[in-house]
């Protein structure tokens, strides 16, 4: 059984951020990341886990989570006319993100 519970503290001191900042960056209400019964997990929203997906496969192509995290709410992805990976995200188009990752990964986009 997987266990879909985050530590949501220990994301954001890794992304250098809020829990606050990363709610928004996954375009949640801060109470959708309320504690559990197990102190300082939150159940995974369907788009925080989508965000934490596409971080962890951008990572060794950035060096650093802070790195990943500054492209994926700032860097507009060619051919998305202009649209950040966190705006794909926030519009239901995670897929589409992880699927130009996975293109650039084959040398389909320099």
């Amino acid at each position: 059984m997987r266990d879909d519970r985050i530590d949501l503290g220990l994301v954001a001191a890794k992304l250098g951020t809020s829990e606050e900042d990363i709610a928004k960056a996954a375009g949640l209400d801060r109470d959708a990341l309320a504690p559990s019964e197990d102190a300082g997990r939150a159940s995974t929203p369907r788009r925080l886990h989508e965000m934490l997906e596409i971080l962890d496969r951008v990572v060794p192509r950035f060096g650093t989570p802070s790195a990943a995290y500054a492209w994926y709410r700032a860097e507009p992805l060619p051919g998305f006319s202009g649209s950040t990976p966190m705006q794909l995200v926030l519009q239901g188009r995670a897929a589409e993100v992880i699927d130009y990752i996975d293109a650039v990964d084959a040398g389909v986009y320099s």
